[in-house]
């Protein structure tokens, strides 16, 4: 994996390059998991793909965590049990982690220890001669300017510093505040803001790639951003929604790509 950086009209932040291996048949991506223990078929759904999809990678782009308040959660049960879910899958497939904006707190000590390589946000993904930028979306969601204020809030070092010095028990009540307020905010706004097809292009012309992989806007469908320049938005995942269940695959092979469902056991 290779640092590199880019400027165009709207600033590339600084990423990385990754070169699938060329043996490899099938790389699929998913994001918005929000695992929580309220969410018990969502959770199922994702630890039997984790554990049997037939990809030879699965590239998670952020929120696989409802909320992650720093490394040292790993103690409690459910995290404990997630934690051990992904260890058991990276010991079958690759497997590779990209923050979003409910558990950028995953940290270098959870990836070492279970064996998920961490990935920069954004990525360029080289499979096959075909050139992907990888990225949560929320950074090109400039619309929403109120968020965009709180995101460089929470992701400047000096407020991660102080967060994390704090009990863990204090980060939790802090963060379950910030759910509540979060999704009050999103009932206000019915819909989460889409990312800015300008500054998309800008990122994929600046970093040579005409094809772009998100989530975070929850709105899963492949589009013509600009002649040239197409997104594919991941879908995010609530199979314990009676009204509307969801969970989708975004699965790359050589031929190209395709959406399918999370595979069962023994599948």
């Amino acid at each position: 994996m290779a640092a590199g950086s880019a400027a165009g009209t709207t600033a590339l932040p600084a990423y990385f390059e990754f070169e699938a291996p060329r043996d490899w048949r099938a790389i699929d991506f998913i994001s918005d998991i929000h695992l929580a223990p309220t969410l018990p078929r969502t959770v199922d759904a994702w630890r039997e793909h984790l554990l049997h999809t037939p990809a030879d990678a699965v590239f998670i782009l952020g929120d696989l965590f409802e909320v992650w308040v720093g490394d040292d959660a790993r103690c409690l049960p459910f995290e404990q049990e997630c934690a051990e879910v992904l260890a058991e899958a990276a010991s079958r497939r690759s497997l590779a982690f990209m923050a979003g904006n409910r558990d950028f707190f995953v940290g270098s000590r959870l990836l070492r220890e279970t064996g998920v390589m961490g990935l920069a946000d954004p990525t360029l993904l080289d499979a096959w001669g075909r050139r992907l930028l990888l990225t949560h979306g929320d950074a090109l969601c400039l619309e929403d300017t109120e968020y965009q204020g709180y995101r460089a809030q929470v992701r400047d070092p000096a407020w991660q510093r102080d967060f994390l010095a704090r009990p863990l028990a204090e980060r939790l009540a802090i963060a379950a505040d910030i759910r509540q307020r979060s999704a009050s905010r999103q009932d206000e706004a019915a819909l989460y803001a889409d990312v800015d097809a300008g500054a998309a292009v800008a990122w994929m012309h600046a970093i040579g790639s005409a094809e772009l992989v998100h989530g975070h806007t929850h709105r899963p469908g492949s589009e013509t951003l600009a002649p040239g320049y197409k997104r594919h938005v991941l879908c995010d995942w609530d199979l314990d929604d009676a009204a509307r269940p969801r969970a989708e695959v975004l699965r790359l092979t050589r031929d190209g790509f395709e959406r399918v469902s999370p595979t069962a056991a023994g599948a």
